[in-house]
């Protein structure tokens, strides 16, 4: 079957964040967590279509007895379709390629609206189903029953947008860092923050790891990082394309996300730099900023 992206909600608060359910949960802000790199199958996110698919989830949809106490936000929604849209271009795909065989609901998933994966309907009532799934179905409490007609096409207006138009993040100029008792040269960015090159700083450290280019992300090799999903990670509202960082391990889970911005010698993966030393246990000092070695958490 072709890669299919299928769009969930996780009928919980908006600060669910668990790994192993879905690629990517979206909070209540809006903030995306990537869980998963999107090149991994997961086990059970949507009966019979786990395989060569990708799964995002807005935290919401959690209140008890009437789950509309906690909707889908504004926010959570257009993130949703941004990362949609931004997986879709990385597959190479164009706003024609959007339609119910290569985007879905699961509430369009559960009653097999495309047709390709018989299965007893587990759907909405409305479609004939036992109503056990019906995510997004409505994106607003009474609304239309067509939420995933109304998420596609605003996937295919963010596909015909040019993603680079107006870049949100600029390097504003260039420092060194002190980093294991060595410079480290390091660009500053218009909030101040410090991004290396990600190579230069898992090579400072010794960490084992190797470029995917295929599949644009970093495997990391060591054992001992232990992924904390931050929430202020790297959004695609920065205007360049996305790297992730990743365990080489089943479902590849994700360590941090970084940039990738074209140079001379070619296209390289940039990351902050004080993202980087929290996740993988450096120490820090400030004023000016000085990483020293790992010690662990």
């Amino acid at each position: 079957m072709a890669a299919v992206i299928y769009l969930h909600w996780t009928a919980t608060g908006y600060d669910w964040i668990r790994p192993g359910h879905y690629h990517s949960i979206i909070d209540g802000d809006g903030r995306v967590h990537r869980l998963h790199a999107y090149s991994v199958d997961l086990p059970a996110h949507t009966y019979a279509r786990n395989r060569n698919s990708v799964a995002l989830s807005c935290a919401c949809m959690g209140g008890i007895p009437d789950p509309w106490t906690q909707p889908p936000t504004s926010a959570q929604l257009q993130s949703l379709c941004a990362e949609a849209a931004a997986i879709a271009r990385s597959w190479g795909w164009s706003e024609s390629d959007i339609t119910i065989r290569s985007v879905m609901t699961h509430a369009e998933a559960a009653s097999n609206r495309d047709g390709r994966v018989m299965h007893d309907n587990y759907g909405p009532m409305i479609w004939g189903g036992t109503g056990e799934r019906w995510d997004l179905l409505q994106l607003e409490k009474s609304g239309p029953s067509d939420g995933g007609d109304q998420l596609r096409e605003r996937i295919r207006a963010l596909l015909r947008a040019d993603p680079l138009a107006d870049p949100r993040l600029a390097f504003k100029g260039e420092t060194t860092i002190q980093a294991r008792g060595a410079d480290l040269p390091v660009q500053i960015d218009a909030q101040g923050r410090s991004w290396a090159i990600a190579a230069d700083l898992l090579a400072r450290y010794d960490i084992p790891h190797a470029w995917d280019a295929s599949l644009r992300r970093i495997l990391i090799g060591s054992l001992d990082v232990a992924p904390t999903y931050r929430d202020d990670a790297v959004q695609a509202s920065v205007g360049w394309p996305l790297v992730e960082m990743t365990l080489q391990t089943g479902q590849a889970p994700v360590i941090l996300t970084g940039i990738i911005r074209p140079a001379p010698s070619g296209d390289r993966a940039w990351c902050r730099v004080l993202e980087f030393a929290e996740e993988f246990g450096i120490s820090v000092r400030y004023d000016p900023l000085v990483l020293g070695e790992r010690r662990g958490g």
